[in-house]
């Protein structure tokens, strides 16, 4: 199997309504995600042209989308839907690797954050 390249996006930031608890999907609170795009990049790489590679501001634009425009109780699912929808619109990605964070997540204790780290290829 050829060896793919990596885009990655780092900390992107969003306000959203996630999480199994009335207060979390009333009151909100911050996600950070970071997103790996496993792809072959050699077009790109030879060509230096925008067309021959993933453009990261339309992958941003619809993990923006994914994230802000519904509910989710689990972040797991919240990172299934991020990958699950790369996939579905970038042919040239073959898999992805999302993290979605969680800071101040409501637990019985003092923790920085919650992290979930979904892996979504192409069957």
């Amino acid at each position: 199997m050829k060896s793919l390249d990596i885009i990655k996006l780092h900390n992107a930031v969003f306000y959203a309504y996630h999480g199994a608890l009335s207060d979390e999907q009333n009151l909100g609170g911050k996600f950070e995600i970071d997103l790996e795009l496993h792809c072959d990049l050699t077009k790109a790489k030879l060509s230096d042209n925008l067309n021959e590679t993933v453009n990261y501001e339309k992958v941003y634009a619809l993990m923006k989308k994914i994230v802000t425009e519904k509910k989710y109780y689990l972040i797991e699912a919240l990172a299934h839907s991020i990958g699950k929808g790369i996939l579905s619109t970038f042919s040239q990605v073959q898999r992805t690797v999302v993290r979605v964070r969680k800071p101040g997540a409501p637990v019985h204790g003092v923790i920085d954050t919650i992290e979930v780290v979904v892996e979504t290829g192409r069957e």
